[in-house]
């Protein structure tokens, strides 16, 4: 039985690979850490982790994710979103692991029209999308079994994310201010999961950069939009400008992926976001009944 080997195993989407490992129990062995376990930004114990366990995959779904505080914070993002990553990367190079490592669409600047493929110019304008860059450049520098998958907009049931907070919001305010001018494809988690699980399955692998998110591109505005429409609020929503909302992390205003590759090579067709929206939302009202 192979073994699998998740990292940031109390995130969400850690969790939601918790939640589906049930279904692959007679042909992987999961095992799920976090920072208390298993520390990425400590090459000693990570070496120590996988000569014991023998993972044949690292699924990295540990990072350092707050945007803002990055910007003040910039050597525990580095520490890491790079140098945790290259531990990891020179863990599955001396243990022949695939490593299966999560990276987002901060990478890119944003200033475009057209959506980015996996070969486009990266960019970042803030520290943790610099921080995520680095990442990948050493993991598939230092791993030749190194998958890179972007991704964009991530919410699930589970943990923080901007679908649970416009839901609470939605029963605290009567109405809210929402970008309207920043595009990008939201993803529900568990999509994503599903997404990796079907590259591990599959043989032979093409290693390299993905694209994988829900389709296709919406905005914050809309986005949130949606969620009131499909959760029953009637609260008051406002587009506002990027400029009326400021952050101390510059966003990328349009980081539109181009989603072909990983269809071509893995044969995963990525849903409509309002389908997966949906789904979420009745996960969730479900669990406050």
């Amino acid at each position: 039985m192979k073994k699998i080997l998740v990292t940031g195993g109390n995130g969400q989407l850690g969790n939601c690979f918790l939640k589906l490992s049930g279904d692959y129990k007679d042909r992987y062995q999961f095992t799920f850490t976090d920072s208390a376990t298993l520390d990425i930004t400590d090459p000693d114990q990570i070496s120590d982790f996988f000569t014991e366990l023998k993972p044949d995959f690292c699924i990295n779904a540990s990072a350092y994710t707050a945007v803002d505080l990055a910007e003040t914070e910039k050597e525990k993002a580095f520490a890491v979103n790079a140098a945790g990553v290259a531990h990891l990367a020179e863990a599955c190079r001396d243990n022949n692991c695939t490593l299966i490592h999560i990276s987002t669409d901060y990478v890119f600047d944003g200033d475009t029209n057209i959506s980015y493929t996996e070969d486009n110019f990266t960019n970042p304008q803030g520290v943790y999308g610099a921080s995520k860059r680095e990442g990948e450049e050493l993991a598939l520098a230092i791993n030749p079994k190194t998958i890179v998958i972007r991704t964009s907009w991530l919410y699930s049931e589970f943990n923080k994310n901007f679908v649970k907070t416009m839901l609470n919001l939605f029963t605290i305010k009567d109405e809210l201010g929402i970008v309207a001018d920043q595009f990008g494809q939201p993803t529900n988690a568990n999509d994503l999961a599903d997404a990796v699980m079907t590259i591990i399955e599959k043989e032979p692998k093409t290693y390299g950069i993905f694209h994988f998110s829900n389709q296709p591109e919406t905005n914050w505005f809309d986005f949130a939009s949606k969620i009131a429409e499909l959760s029953g609020s009637d609260i008051k929503l406002n587009a506002i400008t990027t400029e009326q909302f400021p952050t101390p992390a510059k966003r990328p205003k349009r980081s539109t992926m181009a989603l072909d590759k990983i269809e071509e090579k893995y044969g995963i067709q990525p849903k409509h976001w309002e389908n997966s929206l949906e789904e979420c939302i009745i996960i969730l009202q479900k669990d406050q009944q």
